[in-house]
């Protein structure tokens, strides 16, 4: 349904070291266009529509709705030659609003 690696949660835990912010994590829809949507991350509280999980102190809200079309859902934290930073893995099935790139200005 929902988990974070252990990579990813201690990467998170490290973030909100010394902070004073509520430790809470969104699981949120962005993206669009040519690429399709994809899953990021962002600080925030929870809404009676969201489902919480909590793991390592941190609380990790989602859109129940979201949730549903998305899950199963994995955040883990990448490290590559080319940089690090953290993947949010699902079954979401949602495609970009262009054919091709070559007719969306947005490309």
């Amino acid at each position: 349904m929902f988990s974070v690696s252990e990579k990813a949660g201690e990467m998170i835990t490290e973030f909100f070291k010394g902070r004073q912010e509520a430790r809470s994590i969104r699981v949120l829809l962005q993206g669009g266009g040519c690429s399709g949507y994809a899953l990021g991350l962002a600080m925030d509280e929870s809404t009676p529509d969201d489902e919480v999980f909590e793991q390592g102190g941190i609380k990790y809200v989602v859109e129940k709705g979201l949730l549903q079309e998305a899950q199963p859902i994995v955040v883990d934290f990448m490290e590559t030659p080319h940089g690090s930073g953290f993947q949010v893995q699902s079954n979401l099935k949602r495609q970009g609003s262009c054919s091709s790139c070559s007719s969306c200005s947005s490309c």
